[in-house]
């Protein structure tokens, strides 16, 4: 018997109400040939990642089961308006191409836009579009949307209300920052994870020390002057 690699789950759109079905990669088809320095996974076949995303195919609503159910009826008729009204009752519920992975993950940026989602959601969703970009190769693009999950980042670390210290989100800071090369911000951030005493994560700490070892040589490499942090050593 053949086992299929995708499986529907039955969704309720948090949005119009109707019901719909959407796809899931399962665990046994989750195949990773590797992950990068800022947690994008690659994977053999197929990337559950393309499926993250659940698009109503009734009103045109795209969530992740990371946003909230909360509405207010100025949001409910800014999405009839932006996106309801131009739709055209696409369903993306069974396998998805990489285009359309790319559709469904900018339909719910604007959503998440509209709905007033917390900034770690948009920031999330950036993010992964540039991973989409670079599993494509398109440079330009990726480094276009790593900018602005970047920004999002900073804004959730400026704002939201943390946990003591939020190593994962100030070690990407730090990540993002080296793959614009802008080497100094990085410095700076994975500095922080490494020395704040009160941070616990090993990973982390690993990681940034580890990436704070690579920025080093590719400012050297660069020719750049090195900030003192990386000069001691």
């Amino acid at each position: 018997m053949n086992v299929e690699p995708l499986y529907t789950i039955e969704i309720r759109c948090m949005n119009c109400k109707t019901p719909y079905q959407t796809s899931k990669v399962r665990p046994s088809f989750k195949k990773s040939t590797g992950s990068d320095s800022d947690f994008c996974v690659h994977y053999k076949e197929y990337n559950p990642d393309y499926y993250v995303v659940r698009v109503c195919p009734n009103c045109g609503f795209a969530f992740t089961e990371n946003f909230s159910n909360k509405w207010t009826p100025l949001q409910t008729q800014e999405m009839k308006s932006k996106v309801t009204e131009h739709w055209n009752n696409r369903d993306y519920g069974g396998e998805r191409s990489w285009e359309e992975a790319l559709e469904t993950y900018k339909l719910a940026l604007l959503c998440a836009q509209i709905k007033g989602e917390k900034e770690r959601i948009i920031a999330g969703l950036l993010h992964h579009i540039a991973w989409l970009y670079r599993y494509k190769g398109e440079t330009e693009l990726e480094l276009k949307f790593l900018q602005f999950a970047l920004d999002a980042y900073i804004s959730v670390y400026e704002t939201e209300e943390l946990e003591l210290n939020n190593a994962r989100l100030m070690y990407l800071m730090g990540e993002l920052n080296r793959r614009l090369c802008n080497y100094h911000e990085a410095v700076k951030w994975f500095s922080r994870v490494i020395n704040d005493k009160r941070i616990m994560d090993s990973a982390m700490i690993h990681h940034s020390r580890e990436q704070w070892a690579v920025t080093r040589q590719e400012m050297i490499a660069a020719r750049l002057e090195l900030p003192s942090e990386l000069a001691e050593n």
